[in-house]
């Protein structure tokens, strides 16, 4: 087996594809942890994002004009900066202010770069997850929300049972485009030296010069996970479909 792998190796390596580095521990090894990191990433900031996102929406709205203006004012604000440089305004300015005024008080700051990309993304994401929502909840047919009101549900309580869900299903497809777009930009992490695997394939590639091999791997590794929260959300899409509400 090891002499096939070699073979096999070696003869990429000749087509221009140099993946011997996985014949090396000192390299595979990190390799293989940034894929388990990027997953990490990918998984947390989806988690982030949808609490951000519902929060958000309640925020815009709700009856406190001044909170639903900050959250409006902060969608906007966030969807029309690119996400690389809000990732530099919160690691580069917000976390140097912070560890900074730690440093007065003795304290080591607590917030590594892996918090910092998770915030970040999720904070980005969550605004166009709220925006989504916000579409679902204006798609709602009026008779719905009248009859809700005419059994006496209060406005909580049409929220949580009656609007949130229908809005939900409408706002699917945006949503899980949303959660695609979140996959592939978990690849900024390695901008603040996350160890992601691209991070790690950037570490590689320094020594050994086989960008082409590595390239292709991270392609691939990012093609096959944005497929399957694809696949994901087309399942959830038909598993949630409310007879009368679309095709």
């Amino acid at each position: 087996m090891d002499a096939s792998l070699h073979s096999i190796l070696a003869a990429a390596a000749r087509a221009g594809f140099d993946f011997r580095f996985l014949l090396d521990a000192y390299e595979r090894d990190p390799f293989l942890h940034g894929i388990v990191v990027s997953i990490e990433i990918i998984v947390a900031t989806m988690a982030g994002s949808a609490i951000a996102g519902l929060a958000l929406l309640v925020a815009v709205r709700g009856r406190r004009v001044w909170l639903a203006n900050a959250a409006r004012a902060f969608i906007e604000l966030t969807r029309s900066t690119p996400t690389l440089v809000q990732l530099y305004c919160g690691f580069l300015v917000v976390n140097m202010l912070i560890t900074q005024w730690l440093q007065m008080h003795h304290v080591d700051n607590p917030f590594k770069p892996f918090f910092w990309i998770v915030l970040v993304l999720s904070l980005h994401q969550g605004a166009f997850h709220a925006e989504a929502l916000r579409a679902g909840f204006d798609a709602l047919p009026a008779q719905t929300i009248e009859g809700a009101m005419s059994l006496g549900l209060d406005r909580r309580s049409r929220f949580w049972r009656i609007e949130l869900p229908l809005a939900l299903r409408t706002a699917l497809p945006t949503l899980v485009n949303n959660a695609v777009e979140l996959v592939k930009a978990s690849a900024l992490a390695s901008a603040i030296a996350v160890g992601d695997i691209t991070y790690q394939s950037i570490m590689i590639w320094t020594q050994r010069d086989n960008v082409l091999a590595l390239m292709v791997l991270i392609l691939l590794f990012y093609g096959a996970l944005t497929w399957l929260v694809s696949r994901a959300g087309r399942w959830l899409e038909r598993r949630l479909w409310v007879p009368g509400y679309g095709a």
